[in-house]
């Protein structure tokens, strides 16, 4: 049976990452979706860890179907994504990274955003909350859609693409704080792009040709979600949720070389 949402997860080397970010949906609020992991490890099998397996032994036993790849070799970031999407068969997909943690209502209040909204992407920013004491004022600007969310161009160096700054550290946080904005009066606000936890109209996503660049790439290269996205906002349009509800377990990144970065080699 189809799921409405299907949660992909590409993993490398992070089997305690990966069961953390594991753990925080088995008591998501929204039940309808089945998780699939794509694991790149070469050496080792990331998903055998005790710890994997006993959080996919609790999903399992509430209701959440489990697929599992071993995708090998390594072909790059946006190829492991383009794997994993050609895998979906929900109408939405929640391309979440394996060193997350998610209150328990993040997917239902992406679900529902998404939905009303009938955008190309929803995404929950990153909260590192390690920096909860750097208050940063400067980074703090947040644009919000009053009426509903519609295409829009973002390019390099404009006004919009400065929105990057307020996924920094813990900034999306204080300006929550600040406003006073709760889980059960979210907002949408526009974005550059959103890293880590973005769900897509499965469709849309498609029709833009997901991550299919990949072969235009080095097998070491970033970007991919950024120029993914700045194709879905010019044609859809995408927004960012607040509050967020999405920690950062702030663990070393498994791509080191970001020197060619595909929103930079590639047309959007």
């Amino acid at each position: 049976m189809t799921a409405t949402v299907d949660i992909l997860i590409p993993t490398y080397h992070r089997p305690a990452g990966l069961a953390v970010t594991l753990t925080s949906l088995i008591s998501q609020t929204c039940n309808d979706f089945h998780v699939l992991i794509s694991d790149q490890t070469e050496d080792s099998d990331a998903v055998a860890s005790c710890e994997v397996q006993a959080a996919l032994r609790v999903l399992r036993a509430h209701g959440h179907p489990i697929t599992v790849h071993k995708h090998i070799p390594r072909r790059g970031i946006a190829e492991h994504r383009q794997f994993l999407l050609e895998q979906s068969t929900a109408p939405y997909s929640l391309f979440l990274d394996d060193d997350l943690i998610l209150e328990s209502d993040v997917v239902e209040r992406m679900l529902i955003a998404i939905q009303e909204e009938g955008c190309g992407f929803v995404g929950s920013a990153v909260i590192g909350l390690s920096y909860i004491s750097d208050i940063r004022p400067d980074e703090q600007s947040i644009e919000f859609w009053d009426g509903p969310v519609q295409p829009e161009i973002v390019l390099s160096g404009s006004a919009q693409w400065d929105r990057w700054r307020l996924h920094n550290a813990a900034n999306l946080y204080h300006v929550q704080q600040q406003l006073g904005i709760t889980s059960n009066k979210q907002r949408k606000y526009k974005v550059a792009w959103i890293g880590g936890c973005v769900m897509y109209d499965t469709a849309k996503l498609r029709n833009v040709g997901g991550y299919s660049f990949w072969r235009q790439l080095p097998q070491e290269h970033c970007g991919e979600d950024v120029l993914v996205q700045l194709r879905m906002m010019k044609r859809y349009g995408g927004c960012g949720l607040i509050p967020s509800g999405v920690y950062h377990q702030e663990l070393p990144t498994t791509i080191a070389n970001r020197a060619v970065a595909a929103d930079r080699s590639l047309s959007c």
